[in-house]
């Protein structure tokens, strides 16, 4: 299926994996459904899920009523691209959340898009700000907020947003309430494309480096990651058992 027979209101293929709906679009499949939620002006709250979000999923129901309520899921880990050809049910290929960014801005240039960046801490926020600023200088930073601000403040940080009237979000915050905060102020916030971006913000601003191609190729970006931030691995254990488990559960994986 071809971007340009997509719309944002249209129906895409997707893969189910333990109930969680993944988009078998590609990256520029993608950029092109995007492309068209801004222009139709309607909220769309897009995931870059990974195997260790599916595994949330399956020990939490509200967060997997959560994930099923997303208007995009693309599959940013490698272990969900794995899993979705394992099952004969492959994507066209990983959508990572970092490139899908850079994708975004690439495209929203020209166009003039409004971008507002929310979260992590004040120094890295505005070190990302800085940075995208010099690559992309025709994108139109409205907005840029740390995300260190308590639920007492939410109504705030939305009022803020309302006001920027950005056309796509970027929200840095922990994982367990990055998501769940978007689905939860999706209609307030009212912004196109609203995307949590995980660590993207720190590899944006130079905290973190982003995994060498060769990390890239053999898909062991996660590990690359865990050598940065080795109080991470508790975390990481999460995709062994994934594996294990689509392993083991192959014939209902997609049920």
């Amino acid at each position: 299926m071809s971007g340009s027979a997509q719309t944002a209101e249209q129906p895409f293929p997707k893969v189910r994996i333990y109930g969680v709906p993944f988009s078998k679009m590609s990256m520029r499949q993608t950029v092109d459904y995007l492309t068209r939620a801004i222009e139709s002006r309607e909220p769309h709250q897009v995931v870059t899920a990974n195997p260790i979000m599916v595994m949330a999923a399956l020990d939490d129901p509200a967060y997997l009523r959560m994930m099923q309520g997303a208007d995009l899921i693309v599959p940013d880990g490698t272990g969900v691209v794995w899993a979705a050809n394992y099952v004969g049910q492959p994507v066209a290929e990983r959508v990572p959340g970092y490139d899908l960014i850079h994708e975004l801005m690439k495209t929203g240039g020209p166009k003039g898009w409004k971008v507002f960046l929310l979260g992590a801490s004040p120094e890295v926020i505005e070190a990302a700000a800085d940075r995208i600023r010099t690559l992309y200088p025709d994108v139109q930073l409205v907005g840029v907020r740390d995300g260190y601000f308590k639920d007492a403040q939410d109504e705030e940080v939305i009022a803020q947003i309302r006001a920027a009237g950005p056309d796509i979000l970027l929200v840095g915050r922990a994982a367990s309430n990055q998501e769940p905060w978007i689905a939860k102020y999706k209609e307030k916030l009212g912004v196109p494309v609203m995307m949590g971006v995980g660590g993207s913000f720190d590899v944006l601003s130079g905290k973190l480096k982003r995994a060498p191609i060769i990390f890239q190729k053999l898909r062991l970006e996660w590990f690359y990651r865990l050598l940065q931030e080795p109080w991470r691995y508790k975390r990481m254990l999460e995709l062994p058992k994934f594996a294990v488990k689509v392993m083991r559960d192959k014939d209902n994986v997609t049920k």
